[in-house]
């Protein structure tokens, strides 16, 4: 679930229970992903109990924070305000190098703080390797992927 953002009109995640920590290391500048704690299974999205094995214990599990694009998709106007100021620009769909099982969806950007059309659409591809950055965006932070260096 999102809520528009108060101070630039861009969507923000709505943490709720079991999602909070992954917020909570995100400000922090941590990756993290939700495991078992019984069978140490990673799961994203976060959920109470384990699909696996059905336990409710839990850890989070750092990662690296990267990975490499698995998908992608550039959104054409009309869009909402925000966000047809910047379009076309990326959505993708990053595979954890961690746990290849799973994807975190976010933006391809230059650079944490660059805005999200700021990457030349020719430089997107299947498998590019990718490294997590966190940008504060109207008081929450939040990851975005910027290209490996060669």
């Amino acid at each position: 679930m999102t809520a528009p953002a108060s101070d630039d009109r861009l969507l923000l995640p709505v943490p709720d229970e079991d999602g909070a920590p992954f917020w909570e290391y995100a400000a922090r500048g941590e990756l993290r992903v939700q495991a078992c704690a019984d069978c140490g299974r990673l799961r994203f999205p976060p959920r109470p109990c384990c699909p696996h094995c059905q336990s409710f214990s839990s850890e989070w599990r750092p990662m690296s924070g990267r990975g490499r694009i698995w998908s992608y998709v550039r959104p054409y106007p009309p869009l909402l305000p925000a966000y047809a100021a910047q379009a076309p620009y990326n959505v993708i769909l990053v595979e954890l190098a961690d746990a290849p099982h799973i994807r975190l969806a976010g933006n391809l950007v230059s650079s944490p703080d660059a805005p999200l059309d700021s990457v030349d659409p020719a430089r997107l591809r299947i498998g590019a390797r990718v490294q997590v950055a966190f940008t504060e965006t109207g008081g929450m932070t939040v990851p975005r992927w910027i290209l490996e260096k060669p």
